[in-house]
C-alpha cells in the first residue's frame, strides 16, 4: 500500500481551495492511521470486517458454469459481505477513519444504492450521523436500497439535476462537502475523485484480492490464468486487481457496460454506454483527471448502463493509468449480455448477482475460450436490489437465457 496522488498521466487533486485543508488532513490521517497502522486502526479495521462484514468471504468452484465453459470457474463471493456487496469494505474503512479523525457527520453519495446503504450500516453501526446524496433517477431504479438507507437512520437527499444519476450525485455531495469540512467526513464510494481517495479505497477494497490469492492457490494449486471485475467507477476492480498486478502471468480484465451501443451521439451529448476506458478520453472530474466520456469541446456526456452502478462517465484514475500501461485489458459488453448472465447464474449456480457483476459474467460467457484453464471473476454484489429493473428490461427483449415473466405483465408488473 502507499499514497500516490497520480498514477502516471492520471490522478492529482483538482478541487476548490475551501476543499485543501480538509484534503491536506484527510492525506495525513491516511498516511498515520491507514499505512502505518497508528493507535492500532488497521487492526480494528481488521477485526470490524470480520465480525462486523463477515469476511472472508468464499472463492466458490462453480461446477455448472466450469462443466459450460470446459474450464476451472471460480465466483469471488462479495455478495456474502454484510449488506450485499463488496461496498462494506471501504464504507466501513472510511467510517472509522472519520472517527479516528474526530469526524461528526458523515455524508456520501450513492448511485444503486449499495455505497449508500453500506454507509448507512456502517455509520449506524459506529454511531455516526449519515446524510446520503442519490439520483432521482437511481431513487427510482433501486427502492429497495433507498429503504434499507432509510431504516439504518440516513437521510437520503434526492438530487433533481440533471439526468439524476451518480455523477450528480457526487457533485452535490462535494458541494455539501465544501461548506461542512470541519466537522464532516465525504465517503467517496469508489477509486474516484482527489487523491488520497483513489489510493485509500483501493487499499480498503484490496482485502478481496488478497484473500482471492491466497484461496486461489489453495484451491487451484497455483494463482487463475484470468480474473474479470466488472467496472464502473472501479472499487471493486481494483480490489479484485490489487494483489495479482505483479503477478503477470495473471491476465486482469475489467468489464465495463456497452450499454446500448458504443458509438456517441455528440449532437445531443450522450453516450450509450459506461466504457470509458475503451471509449473515452482525458479530462478532469470530480476532482481527477482520468479518462472521461466527452465530447469534442470536452463537455461530459450523459452515460448509460442498465446497472444504475455502472452509470457514470469517469473511471479510476489508477485503473485508467493500468489499462494505458497495457496492464489490465478494458473489455465491455452490453446490456443484452449482462442480463443473460443474470438469468443464467441464477438459474445454473443458485446465485442472483448484481447487474454489475453480471457484465463481468457477459464477457465471461462471450469470451471463456480466450481466458485460460481458471479464471476468478468478482461477484461484486447480490442482485435482490435489481429485480424491479430486471423484470422490466427482460420483458423488452429476446433473452436467451430468461425465464418466463409473463406472470408479472399479467398482474400489472413489479414485484
Amino acid at each position: 500500500m502507499s499514497s500516490e496522488s497520480t498514477f502516471g498521466d492520471y490522478g492529482g487533486q483538482y478541487v476548490p481551495e475551501a476543499l485543501m485543508p480538509a484534503i491536506e488532513e484527510l492525506t495525513d490521517a491516511y498516511e498515520r492511521y491507514v499505512l502505518d497502522n497508528e493507535d492500532g486502526f488497521v487492526d480494528e479495521f481488521r477485526e470490524r470486517l470480520a465480525d462486523f462484514g463477515g469476511r472472508p468471504t468464499p472463492l466458490q468452484y462453480a461446477e455448472q458454469l466450469s462443466e459450460r465453459y470446459d474450464t476451472d470457474v471460480y465466483l469471488k463471493r462479495e455478495d456474502l459481505v454484510h449488506g450485499g456487496a463488496h461496498k462494506l469494505n471501504n464504507a466501513l474503512g472510511q467510517v472509522l477513519l472519520a472517527k479516528y479523525m474526530g469526524k461528526e457527520r458523515i455524508i456520501a453519495e450513492t448511485g444503486a444504492g449499495q455505497h449508500g446503504t453500506a454507509t448507512a450500516m456502517a455509520c449506524a453501526h459506529l454511531g455516526m450521523p449519515c446524510e446520503i446524496y442519490m439520483g432521482e433517477t437511481d431513487i427510482a431504479r433501486q427502492r429497495p436500497n433507498v429503504f434499507r438507507m432509510r431504516i439504518n437512520g440516513a437521510e437520503v437527499n434526492p438530487v433533481t439535476t440533471g439526468r439524476g444519476t451518480l455523477k450528480e450525485a457526487i457533485s452535490e455531495t462535494m458541494r455539501d462537502w465544501a461548506t461542512t469540512v470541519e466537522t464532516t467526513h465525504y465517503v467517496i464510494g469508489s477509486v474516484v475523485g482527489p487523491a488520497p481517495f483513489p489510493a485509500m479505497v483501493r487499499d480498503f477494497q484490496a482485502v478481496i484480492s488478497e484473500e482471492a490469492r491466497e484461496q486461489a492457490q489453495e484451491k487451484i494449486g497455483s494463482l487463475p490464468d484470468s480474473v474479470l471485475a466488472c467496472a464502473g467507477g472501479g472499487s471493486n476492480t481494483m480490489g479484485a486487481f490489487a494483489n495479482f498486478v505483479d503477478d503477470e502471468g495473471v491476465d486482469l480484465y475489467a468489464v465495463e457496460a456497452g450499454g446500448s451501443s458504443l458509438s456517441v451521439d455528440e449532437e445531443k451529448g450522450v453516450a450509450p454506454n459506461s466504457a470509458s476506458l475503451s471509449t473515452g478520453d482525458e479530462g478532469v472530474l470530480h476532482g481527477a483527471r482520468t479518462k472521461l466520456l466527452q465530447d469534442s469541446h470536452g463537455q461530459i456526456m450523459e452515460s448509460h448502463s442498465v446497472s444504475a452502478g455502472l452509470d457514470y462517465a469517469g473511471v479510476g484514475p489508477e485503473l485508467a493509468h493500468l489499462v494505458d500501461e497495457k496492464r489490465v485489458q478494458a473489455v465491455n459488453v452490453d446490456d443484452d449480455a449482462a442480463l443473460d448472465a443474470f438469468h443464467r447464474l441464477s438459474q445454473e449456480e443458485g446465485i442472483i448477482p448484481a447487474l454489475e457483476s453480471s457484465h463481468a459474467l457477459g464477457f465471461l460467457h462471450e469470451h471463456h475460450d480466450e481466458l485460460g484453464d481458471s479464471v476468478v471473476v468478482n461477484v461484486s454484489g447480490r442482485g435482490d436490489k435489481d429485480l424491479e429493473t430486471v423484470i422490466e428490461e427482460t420483458s423488452k427483449r429476446d433473452l436467451d437465457s430468461a425465464p418466463d415473466l409473463s406472470v408479472f405483465r399479467e398482474v400489472g408488473g413489479g414485484l
